[in-house]
């Protein structure tokens, strides 16, 4: 016999297999880099294989993230994927469990030859090889690639294995950026859930500070309101916290995932107003040098909260009611109708009212905006408060300057005394320049004074609203307290009758006299 013609066939065969395993490779690596879905990406890499070089019934058991010691079939090609994937095996269960107990490729001449072949399957012919190769990422066994050559053995079954172990590579790659890629897309879904809950904290309802009465009516309606898409009026004194209400409205509504933003129309000029409003075009006007999204299309899905109302002209008043009526808009410059669906929030401290009577608002525009009115008192109206609204601001504060803060109940009766008109904006900035001139751990009394607070600003208030107020009951034997400190107490809880604050203190009404002279304390009239 001439053996001429066999050893031909040996020396063209492999060189044609070099050629395809080449061809497939290429082929390989431009599908693991076209996408991220990976179980999609590995189907189409095992049919790659199958299809160019005979690797075929292919499949790739990923280790479970949550053991990290159990294989699962993450993708197969000419296999009943549906069954695959319900198939587990633990480390040195069947082949592919032994690639995994070994870390080394397993090589069969024929499958049905080794005892450990389970045929879990039911598709391999157990007369022709088997190979199957770990998946590494680095020096992390991950997987097992496996597949069933498609002819009897030729010699040429380490070549294959040595191909398939390229090829296992690669997917190794390829899990290493899926598994980093869901990793961080979870990190971010954490990271989002976190701000919404830390969102919802800050501009909850338990962020509002006031237990008075009126501030209570106030906590009822945002209660009612948030649950609806209805459009909700705020009034109220500059510096009240306006924006504190729109802001604890959208996130505690059905809308709290979608976009709040926000504009000052005071801010800017109308012909500015309209451009960051209802968006432009390119080249609308000068400067417009591409085209932009207005804070209605922004908030789109959401809510839009638009602050000092009662400043836009009348022109642009009758704009704005065009998409409060209709949800219809159209950018400066442009010629197609927008679409939106947005919850406006508005604020005035403006008497809207008297501006509709002298013609200065438009009486249908301030109808479509006062559908749901709320009030929010000024700081005078709730005195009780102040003390809590104090101690919230100085944390506050602290937080911000990196120390321990406290503020002094005598500090807090002076501040119940001023008449505060600008609300609480006036007094966050009062107790932070008495925080800026504080070098202890507690802003007093004296502090208060030099950051530019009179006392008896306030005039005298019923017995009965003062009394609402905490800091009025102290304790008189309290050995934190200084002597003025002290006597000023005693007179508060005496209504500022001398002789009961002396009783109090166990004094004379001549020595409360004389206590009052010397520490220079001012007496109320009641």
């Amino acid at each position: 016999m001439d053996p001429t013609p066999v050893s031909e066939n040996l020396i063209q065969a492999p060189g044609a297999l070099l050629e395809a395993e080449l061809d497939t490779l290429f082929s390989v690596s431009q599908i693991l880099s076209r996408s991220l879905d990976l179980q999609d990406t590995l189907k189409e890499v095992l049919q790659v294989i199958g299809e160019g070089c005979g690797l075929r019934l292919g499949l790739v058991a990923l280790l479970s993230d949550e053991t990290g010691n159990e294989l699962f079939i993450s993708a197969a090609h000419g296999l009943d994927v549906e069954a695959a994937g319900h198939i587990r095996y633990s480390r040195g269960e069947g082949i592919l469990g032994l690639v995994l107990e070994r870390g080394r490729s397993v090589i069969l001449d024929e499958v049905a030859r080794e005892r450990r072949f389970l045929d879990r399957l039911g598709a391999y012919a157990p007369d022709k090889p088997f190979i199957a190769v770990p998946i590494r990422i680095g020096s992390e066994l991950v997987g097992v690639l496996a597949s069933q050559p498609d002819t009897s053995d030729d010699g040429l079954l380490d070549e294959r294995a040595h191909f398939q172990e390229m090829v296992a590579n690669l997917i190794g790659q390829s899990v290493r950026l899926a598994r980093q890629v869901a990793k961080e897309k979870r990190d971010l879904v954490d990271e989002r859930d976190d701000l919404r809950r830390a969102v919802r904290g800050q501009y909850g309802f338990s962020s509002i500070v006031g237990r008075s009465e009126p501030m209570k009516r106030v906590f009822d309606q945002l209660r009612q309101v948030a649950k609806w898409n209805t459009t909700v009026l705020i009034r109220g004194e500059t510096g009240t916290g306006k924006e504190l209400i729109a802001s604890a409205i959208h996130y505690n509504s059905p809308r709290s995932a979608s976009p709040f933003v926000k504009l000052n129309c005071a801010a800017l000029p109308e012909n500015l107003l309209e451009s960051e409003l209802f968006g432009h075009e390119k080249g609308a006007f000068t400067g417009a040098v591409s085209q932009r999204k207005g804070r209605f299309e922004q908030a789109d899905g959401g809510t839009l909260f638009l602050d000092e109302i009662g400043e836009v002209s009348a022109a642009f008043q009758a704009k704005l009611l065009r998409i409060l009526q209709e949800g219809e808009l159209e950018r400066v410059g442009g010629s197609r109708t927008l679409k939106v669906d947005v919850r406006v929030i508005a604020a005035t401290h403006r008497d809207l009212e008297m501006a509709v009577e002298e013609g200065k608002f438009r009486e249908d525009l301030y109808y479509r905006l006062n559908v749901m009115p709320i009030y929010v008192p000024p700081l005078r109206d709730r005195i009780e408060d102040i003390p809590e609204i104090a101690n919230f601001l100085v944390t506050k504060i602290a937080k911000l300057q990196g120390r321990e803060l406290g503020i002094t109940d005598s500090a807090l009766r002076l501040l119940t005394q001023h008449m505060w008109p600008g609300n609480v904006r006036e007094l966050e900035n009062c107790l932070e320049r008495a925080a800026v001139m504080c070098e202890g751990s507690h802003i007093d009394r004296d502090l208060v004074l030099l950051s530019g607070i009179e006392e008896r600003l306030q005039p005298p208030r019923p017995r009965a609203a003062s009394a609402a107020a905490p800091v009025s009951n102290v304790d008189l034997g309290d050995e934190n307290m200084d002597e003025r400190e002290r006597v000023i107490a005693a007179l508060e809880q005496a209504g500022w009758v001398q002789a009961k604050a002396a009783r109090l203190l166990g004094m004379t009404p001549r020595q409360i006299a004389y206590r009052i002279q010397t520490l220079n304390i001012t007496v109320r009239q009641i």
